[in-house]
């Protein structure tokens, strides 16, 4: 590959993934719903040491959204006891291979002792910088731009905010994110091609990936796939071809 090929590849940095399928794959096995969650489990595992080796910086899981909780409670129990056994199985490789773990969404859903288990795994692992994994947990897309214009309207009040001075990089601030670049590329599996109120403010500029593999059956040749069709891609950010030039200011608010 040429040097003016490489300059022209889209940089990856942060990756973010609808995991969906479980259920389905379960299905077509003739097993319960709960043996398809299992098996995405060692999928992210896979994802997560392949985004290592390729220089991922971010990988961000839609694991369970705000509107899961709307499911069986047995399988939203079932989820939360595979969430902890997750955390507890994966606690020393996340320390030994710099693995940050960072936690977005409405945390007062869940239970103690799943936010004592996954507030502590954030504080163990915050030195990491290999690779921050950010789990989305009861997260919604709206209910976080929602928390966040509240927030926004509190500190107008209180006279702490002006509110002529706010754009979209302040508003990014008040988000769950805001330590954390927007999402490059955004992968959903199964076959389904919508975002599901998944990152919204985030994404508003991120590569889309559609493909009918469900979760379970993603592996390192898909996800090396879905990055390949990622490279070939130009971001335009709204610009012309002629304006893209090595080191352009992106348009104010990305934070990539």
């Amino acid at each position: 590959m040429s040097d003016q090929q490489q300059q022209n590849m889209a940089p990856l940095e942060h990756l973010a993934i609808i995991m969906d399928g479980n259920g389905r794959w379960a299905k077509n096995q003739g097993l319960p719903r709960i043996a398809g969650h299992h098996q995405g489990v060692q999928t992210v595992i896979q994802v997560v040491d392949e985004c290592v080796k390729v220089g991922i910086r971010y990988l961000s899981l839609f694991a369970f959204s705000s509107e899961n909780w709307g499911r069986p409670q047995q399988e939203v129990e079932a989820l939360m006891e595979l969430l902890l056994q997750f955390l507890a199985s994966q606690r020393q490789k996340m320390l030994d291979g710099g693995i940050r773990l960072r936690v977005i969404g409405d945390r007062s859903r869940l239970t103690e002792s799943v936010r004592q288990a996954l507030a502590d795994a954030e504080k163990e692992t915050a030195a990491g910088t290999t690779l921050t994994m950010v789990l989305a947990l009861s997260y919604g897309g709206r209910d976080e731009i929602l928390r966040a214009a509240k927030k926004l309207a509190e500190q107008a009040v209180s006279g702490s905010v002006d509110l002529q001075s706010i754009d979209n990089k302040q508003f990014s601030t008040l988000l769950d994110t805001q330590d954390i670049p927007e999402p490059d590329l955004l992968i959903r599996t199964s076959g389904e091609q919508r975002i599901s109120n998944f990152l919204l403010w985030q994404a508003a500029y991120a590569e889309l990936y559609f493909t009918d593999v469900l979760w379970p059956d993603f592996n390192a040749q898909e996800l090396h796939k879905a990055i390949e069709d990622y490279r070939q891609r130009k971001r335009r950010f709204g610009l012309t071809d002629d304006q893209l030039q090595p080191g352009r200011q992106l348009p104010e608010g990305e934070n990539h």
